[in-house]
């Protein structure tokens, strides 16, 4: 990795299917603490770009670093080897990803699929788990859901079972991938502001979001991706007052109007 500080770095990634390419050539590093807002129109990559830096999606080139060792593989001497799909789940659990559906266990309590993740993949003693996600509810709202199913909440409160869930597995970064498009207008803010609360903590957070609001406010930086790369990237006052590039000022208008 090229930055120190860094905790991901995504280098030249690419990915097609078939004749169709979603990604080209794309670099991004992430420092600690930092949070980046990919901002783009429908069909610009920002998702499969997410998906593969934690390799749900495997690039067809390109490499991502993650704590400073190679996403996929293993470092011996100077050849990578890929890792077995029991070794990549162990490696991908340094990450953490928040999708648009949520994506809960319907048969586990909101406590169950909280600790979940932490027993069954980081083998941490149950009883402290319970402990730590039980403080994980209470700080986003939930502490009187422990026992409820994902069929009894709204989708709000489902997805701030989600962001739980995640900063239970203590990871190095959080993924959002378009963590409010699937929520009705008046339940997306009760999941921003606990994004807001992860943010103003010092997670560190890549975010795919059309919530340009909330981009201005938590952003450290914010990436414009279109056509299956980044055009702009700067702060969210460059990009989002005073983008340089046409085709995000184009973006741009279409989106705040």
């Amino acid at each position: 990795m090229s930055s120190p500080t860094a905790v991901l770095e995504a280098i030249g990634i690419g990915k097609s299917y078939g004749s169709n390419t979603v990604l080209d050539d794309v670099s991004l590093t992430v420092e600690s603490g930092e949070v980046v807002c990919i901002i783009g129109p429908s069909g610009a990559g920002k998702s499969t770009f997410l998906r593969c830096l934690n390799r749900l999606e495997v690039p067809d080139a390109g490499e991502v670093w993650v704590g400073g060792e190679p996403m996929g593989f293993v470092l011996r001497g100077d050849k990578l080897h890929e890792l077995t799909e029991r070794q990549l789940s162990a490696q991908r659990a340094r990450t953490a990803m928040v999708f648009q559906h949520f994506n809960l266990f319907p048969h586990l309590t909101v406590l169950g699929n909280i600790m979940e993740g932490p027993v069954r993949v980081q083998k941490r003693p149950a009883k402290v788990v319970r402990q730590e996600a039980v403080a994980i509810l209470e700080r986003v709202g939930l502490g009187d859901k422990v026992d409820a199913y994902p069929g009894q909440l709204s989708g709000g409160q489902r997805q701030r079972v989600a962001i739980a869930r995640a900063v239970a597995m203590k990871p190095l970064f959080l993924l959002f991938d378009e963590p409010t498009s699937a929520l009705d207008p008046e339940l997306v803010g009760e999941v921003l502001a606990v994004m807001g609360d992860l943010a103003r903590d010092g997670m560190t957070m890549l975010v795919v979001t059309h919530e340009m609001a909330f981009a201005r406010q938590v952003a450290d930086r914010v990436v414009f991706m279109a056509g299956g790369g980044i055009v702009e990237q700067g702060t969210a006052a460059e990009v989002l007052e005073n983008p340089r590039e046409p085709r995000t000022r184009q973006f741009l208008e279409r989106v705040l109007a």
